[in-house]
């Protein structure tokens, strides 16, 4: 069974001076998320889950006119939450961010919460301590708070181990402290003091009863579990014969996921629908700073141009241009292959007057060729591309250049 506690302590944010949480007696305990670290796998304990209601937020003033000024946004106190204590397994920034969307890519999976950080329905906050290399023994530590993304997660604990490790070295002590991560200067900044358990003075809430939880209920929800991100990875690898490399990016969120087996009902070619959504795709929405459910560019319209490049109705080359104009206006492939008149040229007799056109306009490197410079043959065919504008099938373009290169003589 749980019992709620009620956690004491005065701030702004906590008008009725407690908060509902759970102290001796949390939801779970001792679990653990593997990952990947340095051609090994390595746990991240999970000392506990818990749950509490929300406190408030302070807003404080960013102009000369509030700048003495702080607010308090109450609109989220009392929103009950889930926390998880991580263990202090965590070495480095970097393995920080690969457990956090470790983490969010399984509340994820299990519909708890979208995993937005921004919007704070999945919030970080991390204790960071240095200590000598070789020493057991952790050093004094801090909370760094307001961290409202993966990459203000590893840039704010790489400053904060920076900060703590020169003041070391500088014969200084670390204060044991909260302090808030400020993005726009890059640092953190002191909060308050550290407060310890015994601090709060956590009792049982005298208004709820012990929360006692079924084992027959427990295993119900069990059998319901959808599958998870460490078995979809795992299945991924083997029934699409994805590397792990590509199985790991594409289980990294629901939605991700999602999208690549939409694409691969509809385009049955799995490597094929992985390369284009690894490499275009994910630089695309890498660049926008989007997720992938806010892409314009839907399953269905990506199987089909892939479809397209099967049926060479257009080449690999195009086919990246249509999909940059996919993404920016969300049409269909083939109505922009229409209207920009990107179809490939398949007709022989086309292509040919094409290479002789090529061939023709730069004789010095048409002799340099017949004297052995075979890389002089790439240079034709990019000249022979540039020439139809990329719509020429690049497969035949090899098979005509190489006929007419073979087939005149010597000295023409």
């Amino acid at each position: 069974y749980s019992v709620f506690a009620r956690k004491n302590y005065f701030y702004p944010d906590l008008p009725k001076g407690y908060q509902i949480s759970m102290y001796e007696h949390p939801l779970a305990v001792n679990g653990f998320i593997e990952m990947p670290s340095n051609g090994q796998k390595k746990r991240i304990r999970i000392i506990r889950i818990h749950m509490e209601e929300d406190a408030g937020k302070l807003k404080h003033g960013e102009t000369p006119e509030t700048a003495s000024f702080s607010y308090v946004d109450f609109n989220r106190t009392g929103v009950p939450l889930v926390e998880i204590v991580s263990g202090p397994d965590i070495r480095s920034p970097e393995e920080a961010g690969d457990y956090l969307r470790r983490l969010r890519a399984i509340l994820q999976y299990l519909e708890i919460s979208t995993g937005n950080m921004e919007e704070g329905s999945f919030r970080c906050d991390a204790n960071v301590s240095v200590r000598p290399r070789g020493q057991e023994a952790f050093g004094t530590r801090t909370e760094v708070k307001n961290m409202n993304s993966f990459r203000h997660v590893e840039k704010a604990l790489e400053y904060e181990i920076k900060r703590q490790i020169a003041l070391l070295e500088d014969g200084e002590e670390v204060v044991q402290e909260t302090r808030l991560w400020d993005a726009s200067q890059g640092v953190t900044v002191s909060m308050r003091g550290k407060e310890e358990a015994h601090d709060y003075r956590y009792f049982p809430d005298p208004d709820l009863v012990p929360l006692r939880i079924d084992g027959a209920w427990i295993e119900r929800i069990r059998e319901t579990l959808p599958e998870l991100p460490a078995a979809k990875r795992e299945r991924f690898i083997r029934d699409y014969q994805l590397p792990e490399y590509d199985a790991d990016i594409l289980t990294s969120t629901k939605a991700m996921a999602n999208y690549y087996e939409a694409c691969v009902r509809l385009f049955p070619e799995p490597k094929t629908v992985s390369n284009w959504i690894m490499v275009e795709l994910l630089r695309e929405l890498k660049r926008d700073e989007r997720e992938i459910d806010q892409c314009p560019v839907t399953p269905g319209h990506l199987a089909e141009m892939l479809s397209m490049i099967k049926q060479e109705t257009i080449s690999g080359k195009i086919a990246k241009d249509v999909f940059e104009e996919m993404y920016r206006t969300g049409k269909r492939p083939a109505e922009i292959v229409r209207e920009k008149g990107w179809t490939q040229i398949l007709d022989t007799g086309e292509i040919e007057r094409a290479v002789e056109k090529v061939l023709q306009a730069y004789p010095r490197q048409l002799e340099e060729y017949r004297s052995g410079k075979e890389k002089v043959f790439g240079f034709f065919v990019g000249e022979v591309m540039k020439e139809t504008r990329g719509k020429a099938n690049p497969k035949r373009v090899n098979e005509l250049l190489r006929q007419k290169l073979q087939g005149k003589p010597r000295g023409d």
